[in-house]
């Protein structure tokens, strides 16, 4: 709701490290890192011997990086969170399904252009920097106010990153609180996620009952008392003890006459 309404611009990310120059040879390396141990991750499994490797994980986050890319040159950026769900529910490792036949399958049903994608992930096996994965590594490490990424998940809000429960309310509420008052958008302002302030004695501010009109604008992080904008008459005051507005009945007339 929040993206595709403007409201806020989700990245994903996804972490991974390098291997050592001295063992880049190793057993180790080669099954949990690509691009010539530039870029690794654990083994799923934590079996060596069998089943999915590191670097099988690697290339599905590279892909999954590579699909937001795409998607969000379309502004249609939310496609990657249909991505993520529709490939652990479809390609599960238990299931042997975790592979590019299972991702390509789920791609084309969401209509994503395939070829950029692939294009967008280079080759895995090249003794090279990806382009893609590079930048990753570099937004691990923290930048002014913002620490280095040593936790996962985390969330980053604002440059800075979030403390409290994974929870979708509590992390609304940390993404509500990013915006400035009265800019917040309507899912700020339910029951489940602040508590609206102007219902109790219309926040202290100025009203006129007679009109049903209230200087109280309910907000995120409480009330602001503003004197109101009425069919394009904007009143004037303090908002708390007055507002005053030009007489409406001679605005209406002069509209009507203008129309």
């Amino acid at each position: 709701i929040l993206e595709k309404g403007g409201y806020t611009q989700f990245t994903p990310h996804y972490i991974t490290w390098y291997c050592p120059q001295a063992f880049t040879i190793s057993k180790q390396c080669k099954s949990q890192c690509i691009n010539h141990g530039r870029y690794c991750a654990p083994d799923p499994e934590q079996d060596f011997s069998s089943g999915y490797e590191g670097k099988d994980v690697v290339i599905e986050n590279l892909r999954q990086l590579c699909v937001f890319k795409v998607a969000n040159e379309s502004n249609k950026s939310w496609l990657w969170w249909d991505y993520v769900t529709d490939f652990q529910i479809r390609c599960p490792m238990k299931e042997k399904k975790y592979n590019k036949e299972c991702a390509d399958a789920v791609i084309k049903s969401l209509g994503l252009d395939s070829k950029k994608i692939e294009k967008c992930m280079g080759d895995p096996n090249a003794d090279a920097d990806n382009p893609v994965l590079k930048e990753e590594q570099d937004a691990q490490v923290g930048k002014g106010s913002r620490g280095d990424v040593t936790i996962l998940p985390t969330l980053v809000v604002n440059n800075r990153q979030y403390r409290g429960k994974l929870a979708r309310g509590a992390v609304l509420k940390a993404i509500c609180s990013g915006f400035e008052e009265t800019t917040e958008p309507a899912v700020c302002l339910s029951g489940d996620v602040e508590t609206n302030e102007c219902l109790d004695n219309n926040g202290g501010c100025w009203q006129d009952k007679a009109a049903n009109l209230t200087a109280c604008k309910d907000t995120f992080r409480g009330r602001v008392c503003e004197c109101p904008l009425v069919d394009g008459l904007q009143f004037k005051g303090d908002g708390y003890s007055h507002c005053e507005g030009e007489d409406r009945d001679l605005l209406l007339i002069i509209s009507f006459y203008l129309i």
